[in-house]
């Protein structure tokens, strides 16, 4: 994708939840609009933060890993570090946790609300070396625009 499909992509999910204040909806819309408009992934789903694990939220994919420890895995390591972390090669990342087989890159995105960590976002890809500065970019923007409409809200 490209910077501008990221931008129209972020118009859409603004109309698409508009004025809603339910946050698991808009967390559920959220996961499914980006699921259907990313090429080349296999899965693609939240992490809720409660208490120092990360548990399942709302996914489109195969089903997974339901619990992940902060620091653990790519999506703890970004839970841990607040930074996004862009995994070429899954197998090559110390600790990685195989919740599908499948899934050869990966890129997770904290959600940060008014400098709390809510969890993560999380992006898989059969592909290796699928996620490009671009889509780091991209939906680093996406999930900034996701947190704000997430403030102030009891988060899923």
């Amino acid at each position: 994708m490209t910077e501008s499909d990221y931008a129209l992509l972020e118009s859409q999910f603004v109309a698409l939840v508009g004025d809603e204040t339910d946050a698991l909806a808009i967390a559920s819309n959220f996961v499914g609009l980006l699921f259907n408009s990313l090429d080349d992934i296999n899965w693609l789903g939240i992490y809720v933060l409660r208490k120092r694990e990360l548990v399942l939220g709302p996914f489109q994919g195969k089903p997974a890993c339901v619990r992940i420890p902060v620091g653990n895995g790519v999506c703890g390591t970004a839970a841990a570090t607040l930074q996004t972390q862009r995994v070429a090669d899954v197998h090559a990342f110390p600790g990685h946790i195989v919740c599908d087989t499948d899934s050869r890159s990966e890129i997770v995105v904290p959600l940060i609300v008014q400098d709390v960590l809510l969890g993560v976002l999380d992006i898989d890809s059969p592909s290796p070396d699928r996620f490009s500065e671009v889509d780091q970019v991209g939906i680093e923007s996406l999930c900034g625009v996701y947190s704000e409409l997430q403030s102030g809200k009891d988060f899923i």
